[in-house]
């Protein structure tokens, strides 16, 4: 199933309003967290509000994923121990380096009795999950791992490797585009993540073109107010979904059934572009269903 993931809004675990208020966000996901927004003293009352929480449901066809505090606290065991018994869509895990600890992360979820759907998602913010990225997602084919997709941290990497975060990120589109083939050699999605000056209308605007231009399939936000823009923007647009309907009913055709590539409109087209248009299409139509 294609399922849209255009928007992925973190929201503070310890904040009771914010959490009821994702109820009705337009957002395609919402990410629980316990980790960056949640101070030391808070995190045991915010896992229990995100447990009470899911529990309650109410969410609609959002996605779920509670961000856990990253293997080198005292909290994460039990926080994938809460994530494996309230059964979100799935947990994202901070500050992955290695495929051992996605099997820490997921033999712990094993002991607790984790429906074997609940999803890992792995955080690529450090500079040894860069340079590894592709051991990292070759692990999704052990499907114990239960890993489904990368959610890019510019801004710990940048801390951790000195690379200066620049308008445009120039300074990092090697590390993006590494991060985002090595998803993608392995059948994994990929977000983008967050745009801190949420105040920045027009670079944030700038910044989600740039993310759907290289191939990620969303972007994490750090405030609803994002969440609109973010959306239109990789909303397929009508005239391409139109044109990928054409492509796919054109090499349906009878006596296009045995071509590689045919002529439309007087252009050539291969089945790679009829490829591409199904997934145009599948996510175009996940979009009109969760607006129904």
């Amino acid at each position: 199933m294609t399922r849209p993931r255009r928007s992925l809004l973190f929201m503070p675990g310890s904040n009771a309003r914010a959490l009821e208020k994702g109820r009705n966000l337009p957002a395609d996901g919402l990410i629980l967290d316990l980790e960056d927004s949640v101070g030391p003293d808070a995190k045991a009352a915010a896992r229990e509000q995100i447990a009470k929480a899911v529990a309650a449901d109410g969410y609609g066809g959002r996605e779920l994923l509670i961000r856990i505090n990253s293997l080198d606290t005292p909290w994460w065991s039990d926080d994938v121990a809460m994530a494996g018994q309230a059964a979100p869509d799935g947990i994202l895990v901070p500050k992955v380096s290695t495929v051992e600890d996605l099997r820490t992360v997921t033999d712990r979820l094993a002991e607790v009795g984790a429906d074997p759907s609940l999803k890992v998602w792995a955080m690529i913010e450090t500079a040894r999950a860069v340079l590894d990225a592709d051991k990292l997602a070759a692990s999704a084919r052990e499907s114990e791992h239960r890993l489904a997709g990368f959610v890019f941290g510019p801004n710990d990497i940048s801390r951790e490797t000195r690379i200066r975060m620049l308008p445009g990120r120039s300074t990092m589109l090697p590390i993006i585009t590494h991060c985002i083939l090595a998803a993608r050699a392995h059948g994994l999605e990929i977000l983008d993540g967050p745009y801190s000056d949420f105040g920045n209308a027009d670079g944030f605007a700038q910044e989600c073109i740039q993310a759907r231009d290289l191939g990620f399939d969303g972007k994490t936000l750090i405030h609803p107010s994002q969440i609109d823009t973010c959306n239109a923007i990789f909303t397929p647009p009508a005239q391409e979904v139109a044109e990928a309907r054409k492509i796919i009913a054109a090499f349906d055709l009878p006596e296009n059934a045995a071509r590689g590539a045919i002529q439309i409109d007087g252009r050539m087209v291969e089945r790679l572009h009829a490829d591409m248009a199904r997934r145009t299409i599948a996510i175009a139509d996940a979009i009109a269903a969760t607006a129904k």
